[in-house]
């Protein structure tokens, strides 16, 4: 795996990766009442030039009810859903996309949004307009993007992923991985994605069939 982080000391960085990839805690839902949401549409913020939703993309074509839901994992250009809390899934599909784009017909966000690409999740945690800290939302453990200009923020769970080799759940509450539509011009077999854990973030290129978060971005501000 390669990885461009924002954080000194190269290798705490590594060996805080190897702990969390042996180690998962499952994060509970929060059980407060609150006002239906609807799970097809979103508002979105302003983040550094770039509209993206407040929720991840949970089955296709629908967003997860509250910003602390983990929602859905999705391979590289696929639309098929996987569970982000089961342990164990059935079916996993240890196969390499024959495509070198996120197709449309895969594509599992709603309406009028979009996976971003590599330059837009980039804009995300760029240092000089945008702040991003580890919190705990609601019982809930990941990053709170800020843009420094407007004050708008997104939260997105640190879900974790699953690993491409079995769909084994791994990182569950320590770290964060969402896919871009963009694939690793270096290698074909792999695509970048946003990474991030208590103490970094950056952008990283993964196998295409390890299923990761999807957060989405508007196709219009």
């Amino acid at each position: 795996m390669k990885h461009r982080f924002l954080t000194l000391g190269l290798l705490l960085t590594m060996s805080l990766v190897n702990v969390a990839f042996t180690s998962c805690s499952k994060g509970e839902d929060d059980n407060d009442n609150q006002e239906t949401i609807s799970t097809t549409t979103d508002q979105g913020v302003v983040i550094n030039g770039v509209k993206w939703a407040t929720r991840n993309v949970a089955a296709p074509g629908t967003f997860a009810s509250k910003p602390e839901d983990l929602g859905k994992f999705y391979q590289w250009n696929s639309k098929v859903a996987w569970s982000a809390t089961d342990k164990n899934v059935t079916g996993w599909k240890a196969i390499v996309p024959e495509s070198s784009v996120w197709e449309k017909a895969n594509d599992p966000s709603p309406a009028g949004w979009r996976i971003p690409t590599l330059e837009e999740i980039e804009k995300l945690f760029d240092p000089d307009k945008v702040n991003s800290k580890w919190v705990t939302q609601k019982g809930v453990n990941g990053k709170v993007f800020t843009d420094k200009i407007t004050g708008n923020s997104i939260f997105l769970p640190a879900a974790g992923c699953r690993l491409y080799n079995d769909g084994a759940l791994s990182g569950d509450g320590t770290l964060g991985y969402y896919w871009s539509s963009s694939l690793d011009e270096l290698d074909e077999v792999r695509a970048h994605s946003l990474y991030f854990y208590n103490e970094g973030v950056g952008s990283g290129s993964y196998s295409q069939i390890n299923a990761f978060s999807v957060r989405t971005v508007a196709e219009h501000l």
